[in-house]
C-alpha cells in the first residue's frame, strides 16, 4: 500500500506532509512525499524561514518517483498545497502522467486555495486547480470557502452544497468531502464534516472546540487517503478520518499547545529518558 503525497513541508508544526506522513504511516501505509515548500514553520506565524521550492527541482523529484516505478505501485495520490503556479503546472502534469500510466490509482486533490473568506495562494494557482486538477480528480477536500469560491455557488444548506458538487462535477464524478461546514441545520456548537459521493450527503459532526491550530484539513486528506490506500469504503474512511483528526484535538486542547499533537501525550507520571 502506497500513497505518493505532494505537498508542503514545514521543519516545525504539522501542516502539509509534516502533517500527514505520520498519521498514514501510523495506518500502516507506505508514504512517497514530494515537497512543494520547505519552510521553517506555518506562514502565519511572525517570522518565516525557508522558500517555495523551484518548479524545475519539484519537476526533478517527481521524475525520480517515476523512474523508480511508485506510479505503479501507488493506490492513491495526494496533491495539496502547491506553492507557485509553475509548480502547480509541473504537478498537473505529473497528476496527468500517473493517472494515464495507473488506471487503478485514485487521485485526491486537496485544493489548498484559502479559508476565512480569504485567498492565500499566489495568482495563477487557482485557474491551474480548475482547469487541470479538479477534471483529474476522483476526490476532492475542499473547506467550505474553498468549494464555494470552486463552484461559484454560496453554500448554506444541504441543496447548496450538492449544486456546489455537481457544478465541479461537471461531466464526471468527483467526490466531495467538504469540511469545516456550518449550515442552516448544524447543530449549535458543532463543525460538520459533508461526504457528498453521487448526490448522496453522509454528515459527520464534532463539537467545535476553541482551538485553531494548523494543519487540521492536511491530516485529515492523509487520514481518508490512508484508509483508501488500505480498501476501505469512503463513507467508512471519511468516518474513521473525522474521529482520529477530533481525537487529536481533543489531545491538543488538553496539551494548550499551538500546533497538533500528533503523537499521544506520555501517561500521567511517566518521565521521559535523562
Amino acid at each position: 500500500m502506497l500513497v505518493i503525497s505532494i505537498q508542503s513541508q514545514v521543519v516545525h508544526g504539522h501542516v502539509g506532509n509534516s502533517a500527514a506522513v505520520h498519521a498514514m504511516q501510523a495506518e500502516g501505509v507506505n508514504v512517497a512525499a514530494v515537497p512543494t515548500t520547505l519552510l521553517s514553520n506555518h506562514p502565519r506565524y511572525p517570522t518565516l524561514r525557508g522558500r517555495v521550492l523551484d518548479a524545475e527541482l519539484v519537476a526533478d523529484l517527481l521524475r525520480g518517483v517515476e523512474e523508480r516505478d511508485l506510479v505503479d505501485e501507488a493506490a492513491v495520490l495526494v496533491t495539496g498545497y502547491l506553492g507557485s503556479p509553475d509548480n502547480a503546472v509541473v504537478i498537473a502534469d505529473f497528476v496527468e502522467r500517473a493517472l494515464s500510466r495507473n488506471a487503478r490509482l485514485r487521485y485526491l486533490c486537496d485544493p489548498v486555495i484559502g479559508d476565512d473568506g480569504r485567498v492565500y495562494v499566489a495568482e495563477g494557482i487557482l485557474d491551474v486547480v480548475r482547469r487541470r486538477l479538479l477534471p483529474a480528480a476522483h476526490l476532492i477536500t475542499p473547506n467550505q470557502f474553498e468549494l464555494e469560491l470552486l463552484a461559484g455557488v454560496k453554500i448554506t444548506d444541504t441543496e447548496g452544497l450538492r449544486a456546489a458538487a455537481a457544478a465541479l462535477a461537471g461531466k464526471h464524478r468527483i467526490d466531495v468531502v467538504a469540511t469545516g461546514c456550518t449550515l442552516v441545520d448544524t447543530p449549535s456548537g458543532q463543525v460538520e464534516t459533508i461526504l457528498c459521493a453521487d448526490g448522496r450527503l453522509s454528515r459527520f459532526a464534532t463539537p467545535r472546540l476553541p482551538i485553531r491550530p494548523y494543519g487540521t484539513g492536511d491530516l485529515l486528506t492523509g487520514l481518508i487517503a490512508a484508509h483508501l490506500a488500505k480498501g476501505t469504503a469512503i463513507e467508512t474512511a471519511v468516518r474513521l478520518a473525522v474521529e482520529t483528526v477530533f481525537a487529536v484535538l481533543v489531545r491538543t486542547q488538553a496539551a494548550g499547545s499551538a500546533e497538533m499533537c500528533l503523537v499521544p501525550l506520555p501517561a500521567s507520571g511517566t518521565q521521559g529518558p535523562d
